[in-house]
């Protein structure tokens, strides 16, 4: 198995410099496959998440939209992905970015009761609590 990094999946998924996307696809089509996918890590996907709404300003459900096709690509496989899926979930439809809603799933399912913050954002996520200052 292989890790991508975020760069060659933003290339793959937006193809803003079609040599590097075809690069990258060439490379997945010769190296991955549905018995040997390559590994989208969670770190990957909130860096993908950050570049397509900041430098993309693609929306929360194009966002989603994307994720959920990468999810389903028999040739990459996405760490944690019922985690991505749970995160995703509360992504589409809260004011909390990816990053906050996938790391309150994570814990939540790693054990903790909830994870203190000081983002007013994300302690409007029933995994979060804002810590008063």
């Amino acid at each position: 198995m292989i890790g991508v990094d975020t760069n060659v999946l933003v290339r793959l998924l937006v193809g803003d410099d079609p040599p590097q996307a075809e690069a990258a696809t060439r490379f997945l089509q010769a190296h991955c496959s549905a018995e040997d996918p390559a590994l989208v890590c969670e770190i990957v996907l909130v860096e993908t998440a950050w570049v397509l709404e900041d430098v993309y300003e693609y929306t929360r459900a194009q966002i989603c939209a994307v994720f959920e096709g990468v999810l389903v690509t028999a040739q990459l496989r996405v760490g944690a992905s019922s985690s991505v899926l749970a995160a995703l979930q509360k992504y589409r439809l809260g004011a909390a970015d990816f990053a906050d809603c996938l790391l309150g799933v994570g814990n939540v399912r790693a054990g903790c009761s909830y994870t203190a913050t000081f983002d007013r954002k994300a302690a409007r996520l029933e995994d979060f609590r804002l810590i008063p200052a």
